[in-house]
């Protein structure tokens, strides 16, 4: 397959969104260029480059791929970027609210950012624990560096579990500069995913969320971020999110949690928008 248009209900908040590939950009693995952003996918028939871009109404995205991988890659590109989001009813919901009603007459159309594979969404989450956002692309790309394989000679393919697993805590603590918990954190991870641990966004959510609490190193905050980010739960939230809990103006992730009944079942939409919010003052 070559280029292909995915289209979706307008408005889109492109801004937003590009903000946030571009912050969490990995070196190797993905690049940010003049809002087109290409990175490596993971497809039935091995991982490939693929470039996404916005106009109008659709996300163009051009892929080096065989047509045999086209619906599992438009479905992945359509999860990764919410293309499917019912903003209307979102916007609905959130337009007497007081503290949201003015963050979506700002960016109409915002979406949730997603994931095109759970284990690699993982990974990098737990690199990113408690460091900055540079801090964590740094890692990030020294993980891929480190273990990832070549695609097309400039990209690097996210090593799977079962390549991570067989490395020992010590390497990858290493190769990447972490700390010795870390370092066992993503080691543990790996194997979890290497003997059925499900990353996969069709996972079964309490099981997930309990499977992932269970891990050393994996607390109350990933869980609930990645629930966001790779099962694309709506309701999902972060209530113990430093960023978060800055813009709703609360020192608890209990206050926060309280603060977001209100925004059931759409608390997702909520979340980004009040990250979104931090990120553009």
């Amino acid at each position: 397959m070559s280029e292909v248009k995915l289209h979706f209900q307008k408005p889109y908040a492109v801004e937003p969104l590009t903000g946030a590939l571009r912050a969490h950009c990995v070196a190797g693995l993905e690049r940010h260029d003049d809002g087109v952003h290409t990175r490596v996918i993971p497809l039935p028939s091995g991982p490939a480059v693929v470039s996404v871009s916005w106009s109008d109404d659709c996300v163009v995205v051009d892929a080096d791929a065989p047509e045999s991988d086209s619906e599992v890659l438009e479905a992945t590109v359509r999860r990764w970027l919410d293309l499917d989001a019912d903003h209307t009813a979102v916007e609905a919901a959130f337009g007497s609210d007081e503290l949201l009603a003015p963050l979506v007459a700002a960016r109409p159309g915002l979406r949730v950012l997603g994931s095109v594979d759970g284990f690699e969404t993982a990974v990098l989450t737990v690199l990113g624990q408690q460091v900055s956002l540079g801090a964590a692309r740094t890692f990030g790309g020294r993980f891929v560096g480190a273990f990832g394989e070549s695609v097309e000679g400039e990209f690097l393919a996210f090593p799977d579990p079962d390549a991570v697993a067989a490395q020992s805590p010590e390497d990858i603590q290493k190769a990447v500069g972490l700390t010795t918990a870390r370092a066992k954190t993503v080691h543990t991870l790996a194997t979890a995913a290497a003997n059925g641990l499900d990353l996969t966004w069709d996972a079964d959510p309490v099981q997930f969320r309990q499977e992932l609490l269970a891990l050393p190193g994996i607390g109350p905050w990933t869980a609930d971020y990645l629930t966001v980010r790779i099962l694309g739960d709506r309701d999902a939230f972060v209530p113990d999110d430093l960023v978060l809990k800055r813009a709703l103006g609360v020192s608890s992730g209990k206050e926060a949690a309280a603060l977001s009944e209100r925004w059931r079942p759409w608390r997702a939409y909520a979340l980004f928008h009040l990250w979104t919010k931090e990120a553009f003052l």
